[in-house]
């Protein structure tokens, strides 16, 4: 669940100084207590999912040009708002959609593995300053945090959360939250509907890959349908309810991700074809999490 704030959204991976390419460490933290085992009885993923999401593949192309037969698919590049530097940017590179140099870390003044006082420098080799140890040497690398969720489709309607946590509390959303060690980006999404809307949902493919570098965060939100028309809100809801499309409150939603996805659903339904969607949302610097008007889409690809 979205338990955290938004802005504080990135995790932790440590190494050690002597090594750039083997022996990393990750460290994890958990939002809220483990989770029960998923079960079957709500765990449902298409054979074609099943199949792009084992780990005994691994696709040579990007998750753009799998989805289906692309019709169009041509990357759109780029031009960073802001100057790279060691700081806060990102080094040059080839690829054709630029990376805006936007996001920022947390200060982390001791080592989350020995205590000791940590310095702020960039490691040799690197191009980022990085909080390191100086007791026993290992480097505190914050990474970006992976968002899983569901668009059910139910009726020409929408399943959407009022949210009983903060940030956003009273806001709408759709179901969707942190993924966890050991799940697929869609068993996380099944996971974090059942537990906010206790509705039992089939994955029926990818629909949005949203990055929002300000805050540390990925989106990845799948195209659902209900195994069963039933749901009612879980501990971390007010309600749950169905929308029509026109209906949907878009002056009351809780992020800007969420704004941007059903408007590209919608786009998608009035042109009779559901695509897939990559894009960079980028936030207003100081603004709210709830503020979904603060943002930019920019490096929009669809197929």
């Amino acid at each position: 669940m979205l338990k955290a704030i938004q802005n504080l959204g990135s995790s932790t991976t440590t190494t050690t100084t002597t090594t750039t390419t083997k022996g990393f460490v990750a460290s994890f933290y958990r939002l809220k207590p483990p989770h029960a085992t998923t079960t079957s009885a709500f765990v449902s993923i298409s054979s074609s999912l099943l199949s792009y999401y084992s780990p005994r593949t691994r696709p040579t192309k990007p998750l753009l040009f799998l989805t289906r037969k692309t019709r169009s698919l041509e990357p759109v590049r780029a031009h960073s708002t802001r100057s790279e530097s060691k700081m806060d940017g990102t080094s040059s590179s080839s690829s054709a959609v630029a990376v805006q140099s936007s996001g920022s870390v947390r200060k982390i003044n001791f080592c989350q593995w020995c205590g000791g006082q940590t310095k702020h420098d960039i490691p040799d080799g690197e191009e980022k300053m990085r909080a390191i140890c100086t007791v026993c040497g290992k480097i505190t690398y914050q990474n970006p945090k992976m968002v899983v969720g569901c668009l059910i489709e139910h009726d020409n309607k929408v399943l959407l959360c009022k949210r009983n946590i903060q940030p956003s509390f009273g806001l709408w959303t759709l179901p969707a939250g942190y993924l966890e060690i050991g799940e697929s980006a869609a068993e996380g999404a099944i996971r974090e509907t059942w537990e906010e809307a206790h509705a039992e949902v089939e994955v029926v493919s990818p629909f949005a890959h949203l990055d929002i570098p300000l805050i540390g965060q990925t989106y990845i939100i799948f195209l659902a349908k209900l195994r069963k028309p039933h749901f009612s809100p879980g501990p971390e809801s007010l309600e749950c309810q169905l929308f029509s499309l026109d209906d949907i409150p878009f002056d009351s939603l809780a992020f800007s991700s969420m704004a941007v996805t059903l408007k590209l659903y919608i786009e998608d339904v009035k042109a009779g074809s559901r695509k897939f969607h990559y894009g960079t949302i980028n936030k207003r610097p100081g603004s709210s999490p709830s503020d979904t008007h603060a943002y930019t889409l920019d490096n929009h690809l669809q197929s």
